[in-house]
């Protein structure tokens, strides 16, 4: 089916170019370039030396070691170790802006690489969070924090920090939930440690828009790549290498 759209499409733009329709396809064929290894045995030299240069300003830029990690984590859905660390940073840096975090969240959407095991690097850091993203605090009423677990089970999860304990139907439904092993009070206020992109209300969670009280910091050392790498740095100074476990903060139900 998709071939014949595609040769549709085809004719549709060769007859809107020529203005009538007597040209038709009789064939179309197609060939796969593996872009590899292969084409570094006879580098260019004259454009390598154009890019040596800048190549050195980056590497200069992304080599300095950040810290080090325990094992290569990933992030998944519902739960993933990766996912489970970033969640956490977001608490664990609340005390930096004078702030207290009930709990954190970080989307999936926003964690775009893995860690490697053993040395972290700066630039592994930045691969993970490419984004302008930075940390902000906000208040969410109790009823309006339910919604909110209702939004990432329809999604399937996203990354929470170790205070939270969620629990999804197979249909993605909402079955449990309990922050510092309590129940959610629809009356009480909740502080989140998150990012700004999701206090919008994007990425399917608009009851962050709900929020009141922001404290969203400006400027690059706010960067969540920025926050990430610090809280390395101040790990590897205390010679801690940097874990981070599956223990059940989001539990989808057989």
């Amino acid at each position: 089916m998709k071939k014949n759209l595609f040769k549709y499409l085809i004719s549709a733009s060769f007859f809107i170019l020529t203005g009538c329709s007597s040209y038709h396809i009789t064939s179309i064929s197609r060939t796969q370039v593996v872009v590899d290894s292969h084409y570094d045995a006879n580098p260019d030299e004259e454009a390598t030396a154009f890019l040596d240069p800048y190549k050195q300003k980056v590497d200069s830029m992304m080599s300095p070691v950040v810290g080090h990690l325990a094992r290569t984590m990933s992030s998944d859905r519902p739960e993933s170790l990766l996912s489970n660390l970033l969640s956490d940073i977001l608490v664990w840096t609340a005390a930096q802006y004078g702030e207290k975090a009930d709990f954190g969240v970080y989307n999936m959407g926003g964690i775009r690489a893995s860690l490697p095991q053993g040395t972290v690097t700066f630039g592994d850091v930045l691969e993970v969070a490419p984004f302008e993203n930075k940390i902000c605090f906000l208040s969410l009423k109790g009823s309006d924090v339910k919604q909110l677990f209702r939004e990432i089970s329809a999604i399937g999860g996203e990354g929470v920090s170790h205070s939270v304990r969620l629990v999804i139907t197979k249909d993605k439904k909402m079955a449990g939930l309990t922050i510092d092993g309590k129940e959610v009070d629809d009356n009480r206020t909740y502080r989140i440690a998150t990012i700004d992109y999701l206090s919008e209300g994007n990425d399917r969670m608009p009851s962050f828009a709900k929020h009141f009280d922001l404290n969203s910091p400006a400027g690059k050392a706010n960067d969540m790549r920025c926050i990430i790498s610090d809280f390395f740095r101040i790990m590897d100074k205390k010679g801690v290498v940097v874990d981070a476990k599956i223990e059940g903060r989001v539990v989808v139900l057989n």
